[in-house]
């Protein structure tokens, strides 16, 4: 294996490994002062809650098209506000560092922080007049 692939097969993210990011991340959220009370009384499966987020992840971050829903929809008409996007954002951040190498972790922590930036632009929480880090196309 030449030096090329290594690094490749090093970047490479797994869906083991979105598997233990979100099971340890949501462990972390349900006993968050902050999160805790909002994703406890929004979610009764927990089991069945992570599969569907591995499947976000895993359409995010591997592009498997696995995961079929409407984050911003589950997200409307709980109650959440800006500070709670970034309570999410530093615990994601938080445990991303903790169990991926730097490049995986800096790259889902950029999925994470793009996502929450739509979300709360969505939700109506934060600042409206940012951009949503999307790229602009000029239209002729």
């Amino acid at each position: 294996m030449n030096a090329s692939n290594a690094s490749r097969d090093i970047d490479t993210l797994t869906e083991a490994q979105l598997a233990l990011l979100v099971d340890r991340f949501y462990d972390r959220v349900r006993v968050h002062p902050t999160l805790g009370p909002v994703f406890n009384a929004a979610i009764d499966d927990w089991p069945g809650h992570k599969a569907l987020l591995v499947s976000f992840w895993s359409s995010v971050a591997l592009g498997t098209r696995s995961y079929r829903g409407n984050p911003m929809a589950k997200h409307r008409g709980l109650p959440i506000h800006a500070e709670h996007f970034e309570h999410w954002l530093d615990l994601w951040q938080a445990t991303a560092a903790e169990l991926l190498p730097a490049t995986q972790a800096a790259r889902m922590v950029e999925y994470a922080t793009r996502i929450g930036r739509s979300l709360r632009y969505g939700v109506g929480v934060g600042e409206r007049t940012r951009g949503l880090g999307l790229p602009v196309m000029d239209v002729p």
